[in-house]
């Protein structure tokens, strides 16, 4: 109902905002788990929800954008758009299901690393996101946050593969080995996500530009 009242083009960066703040939400929540194991479960189905709330995001993006017939950028860019926040979640969700599926106990330093540089990155998706749409009077504030999760994006990569480098050098549990760094990668994955969001969000601005 509240959406029949707004302007179908501020329609899109609502919903996008409200995905971004999802995915906020829920690296914020694996944090707090990573500091509270022994109440896993309870954090994985926290984080759980905030995927299912986001997925419902997602698919009223995609209603919305047939439903539109002028939209506020191209339409491949908002599917992109909305898919590549969504899977910031997803993957964060996926890590927690397998900390709790691979009966990990206590986290390590690298992952409570990586999981403070997702944090870092997705908290710039939602001032990104409202930046965009003010990006035709002021394209720089955008861009500006767009470096600033391209930067954190290499500062990811780099505790990963030294995270899994230790793992190698030092992991004498192959089992242990192999869980640890299909988390990293997923952590690592997420933060790429975060990349492509913000490599999305750089192309619009350009193209208007």
């Amino acid at each position: 109902m509240l959406e029949a009242l707004i302007p179908r083009e501020k329609i899109f960066f609502e919903l996008f905002a409200k995905a971004a703040e999802k995915s906020v939400a829920a690296c914020e929540a694996f944090e707090t788990m990573l500091g509270d194991m022994q109440n896993l479960a309870s954090h994985v189905r926290r984080i759980k929800s905030y995927e299912h709330e986001a997925d419902e995001v997602t698919h009223r993006t995609v209603d919305t954008v047939h439903r539109t017939f002028v939209t506020p950028f191209d339409r491949d860019d908002i599917h992109r758009l909305a898919g590549r926040l969504d899977d910031v979640l997803d993957l964060v969700d996926s890590a927690a299901a397998r900390m709790e599926l691979y009966e990990i106990h206590e986290a390590t330093p690298e992952c409570r690393e990586l999981a403070g540089v997702l944090t870092r990155a997705a908290r710039l998706l939602p001032k990104a996101v409202n930046e965009l749409e003010r990006s035709r009077k002021n394209p720089r504030a955008v861009l500006d946050l767009c470096i600033e999760i391209n930067r954190l994006e290499n500062e990811g990569d780099a505790v990963a593969h030294r995270a899994i480098a230790r793992l190698f050098h030092e992991e004498q549990d192959l089992r242990k080995l192999m869980k640890w760094k299909e988390i990293y990668e997923v952590l690592e994955t997420a933060i790429d996500r975060c990349e492509d969001v913000a490599n999305i969000i750089e192309g619009i601005v350009i193209e208007q530009g």
